[in-house]
């Protein structure tokens, strides 16, 4: 059984029933286990910041699937609920990212695990320490790179309480 972590973002429409959406049709496919969920955090836009802010949250999943297979899902998820690509870093429906995918490290033209940037990263890094503090990026864990960033970077994502439903 594989083990992978997954981050997931959304500032569009009801961010809330898009992460719950993504997080249910993940579970439809019997390929794909969800183990655990992060707490939902909000964020200021990151890259493109002239946009409304984030909810993201990561999850630990098992999958008989390798990284591609698991990739191809994460792709059907963003399809469902209407992801488009228009501007980089700009707002989306739903983004499903492989963060870790057991211990592999990858770089090719498909997919790079460990995912590029999480270590600059406080909105990914804060909710998969929810998940698992002794996940190491280049041998320092993840904890260790959010510690190394600005108090103002870590300060930008909050619990989110909830406005929304």
């Amino acid at each position: 059984m594989n083990k992978a972590y997954l981050g997931l973002g959304t500032n569009m429409g009801d961010r809330v029933e898009y992460l719950s959406a993504a997080c249910s049709i993940l579970s439809e496919s019997t390929d794909v286990n969800i183990t655990k969920k992060s707490k939902i955090y909000e964020t200021k836009a990151w890259g493109y910041t002239d946009q409304p802010d984030f909810l993201n949250m990561c999850l630990e999943v098992e999958t008989e699937l390798n990284e591609y297979g698991l990739l191809e899902i994460c792709e059907k998820v963003e399809q469902r609920l209407n992801r488009e690509r228009i501007i980089r870093w700009g707002p989306r429906t739903i983004d499903v990212d492989i963060l870790f995918f057991n211990d592999i490290i990858l770089d090719d033209e498909k997919l790079s695990i460990p995912h590029p940037r999480i270590s600059e990263r406080a909105f990914v890094l804060i909710p998969l320490i929810d998940l698992n503090t002794n996940l190491v990026i280049k041998g320092k864990t993840i904890d260790v790179y959010l510690n190394s960033l600005t108090l103002e970077e870590r300060g930008q994502v909050k619990e989110y309480i909830g406005d929304e439903k």
